[in-house]
């Protein structure tokens, strides 16, 4: 039904150093939910890069997940890259998300990942580790079908029986 595309910002990984796990991770859970990737990439952390992509592959995703840059070195500018592109910032998501990953570690209070909306794509960003993607998307895993439908434009209502 939707569509996703995942996007793993990693210069060591788009230079071939290192082998990206978190990527074909993403691409794995959200099968498990019914979503299709259609595009999986590795570029390098690099903010215009970034944001081309996301507009870019806007045109073909109803969802776009990516991993990696979310910290706080001077090369993770993904947040940054996302907050330019996106139209509506969804913070209950990037809040849930820390909220939980702090029950595990301290240190995901430096997250600076970013949820939002561009045009009708909802982009999530996740840090580059698969432990830390694998416990991010088992929080929003249950919202993000609701959140596409609404994105999308369904009226239906939003509370639960």
């Amino acid at each position: 039904m939707f569509k996703a595309s995942v996007l793993t910002v990693s210069t060591r990984g788009h230079a071939g150093k290192r082998e990206d796990e978190s990527g074909p991770e993403v691409s794995g859970i959200l099968k498990k939910i019914g979503i299709e990737t259609v595009s999986y990439e590795v570029v390098p952390d690099d903010k215009a890069i970034i944001k081309e992509k996301l507009i870019e592959l806007s045109h073909i995703s109803d969802l776009i997940i990516t991993t990696g840059g979310t910290g706080l070195t001077p090369d993770d500018v993904t947040p940054d890259a996302t907050s330019e592109v996106i139209e509506r910032e969804i913070p209950g998501m990037a809040e849930a998300m820390r909220a939980e990953g702090l029950k595990k570690t301290d240190r995901s209070m430096l997250s600076r990942a970013v949820v939002g909306v561009y045009k009708q794509t909802l982009i999530i960003n996740l840090p580059g580790s698969t432990k830390a993607v694998k416990e991010n998307l088992a929080v929003v895993t249950g919202v993000i079908p609701h959140a596409l439908e609404k994105i999308k434009g369904s009226h239906e209502d939003c509370g639960r029986s």
